[in-house]
């Protein structure tokens, strides 16, 4: 397995085994955006060097050394290749394993996947015996990502005992797969109907009232309400993108692609494209 540490400059440092879906897929960073720093299979050596570099170049210290995160330390001694997990048990033993190791999470290719109860009832479905090992059975990593896929996590509502590595909406004791704000605005959104029975004018009026409120605490100086403003447009704007069929990911996207190269001045505080 070959580990990446990585450094988006002035962001972040940290690691991954897929560069491309974690860091350009993911982060939404392009070739050229970020740097490979180390590249090796031994995940104590990269694990030490990123704590090292976050604490001099300033940013964020991860509180869990990347080879102590519970994904790279399983419970369940799992098998992991490209293609799938195995599970070192036959499968009339298996869903006792998993019910005991609730909440524990690997890292595969594909994904991070985490153990509860909606994923034991998918995986006891699908698990097959292994052909070379009755004791054993295994799940395929690819089918297993497709039912993480963020769509169908959103209808799990008090689903994962997990913990984020790098923050986010979530704090320690409230579940999490990894996911990034925008995943847990929709799912959020979604389970509250807002995906079914919400109309694109009618978050559009939301918005602007949002804006309205944001630029009244710019003018108060209220800086805690400029915050809270800021965040109010975010959600809206992540739920519009959804009702209008795209990700705000996406948008974000179109949008950086539109002005990356773009050049002009700073004219009475504002940016004046040529």
């Amino acid at each position: 397995m070959t580990y990446y540490l990585y450094h988006i400059p002035g962001k972040k440092i940290g690691i991954t085994k897929d560069l491309k879906k974690r860091v350009e897929e993911q982060q939404g960073y392009y070739e050229g955006e970020y740097d490979v720093i180390l590249q090796t299979e031994d995940i104590n050596i990269i694990s030490e060097a990123e704590i090292s570099l976050q604490k001099a170049f300033g940013y964020r210290v991860d509180e869990t050394p990347y080879n102590e995160l519970k994904f790279n330390n399983t419970d369940m001694n799992i098998n992991i290749t490209e293609a799938t997990t195995t599970f070192p048990c036959p499968v009339n033993k298996l869903k006792g394993q998993l019910m005991d190791n609730i909440g524990m999470v690997w890292e595969t290719d594909h994904g991070d996947f985490v153990i509860n109860k909606y994923s034991i009832n998918w995986i006891m479905k699908n698990v097959q015996v292994s052909r070379y090992n009755d004791q054993r059975c295994y799940v395929y990593n690819k089918a297993l990502a497709r039912f993480h896929d963020n769509h169908q996590i959103a209808d799990m509502p008090d689903q994962y005992n997990g913990k984020t590595r790098t923050g986010g909406l979530l704090s320690d004791n409230e579940p999490s797969l990894g996911l990034n704000d925008f995943d847990l605005i929709r799912m959020w959104a979604r389970q509250r109907g807002l995906y079914d029975n919400g109309d694109t004018k009618t978050q559009a009026l939301k918005l602007v009232e949002e804006v309205g409120e944001t630029c009244r605490a710019i003018l108060k100086e209220d800086h805690d309400e400029v915050v809270d403003g800021i965040g109010d447009c975010v959600v809206v704007l992540t739920n519009l993108a959804e009702l209008q069929g795209v990700t705000i990911e996406e948008c974000i996207k179109a949008a950086y692609k539109e002005i990356c190269n773009r050049t002009g001045k700073m004219v009475n505080g504002t940016f004046k494209k040529d």
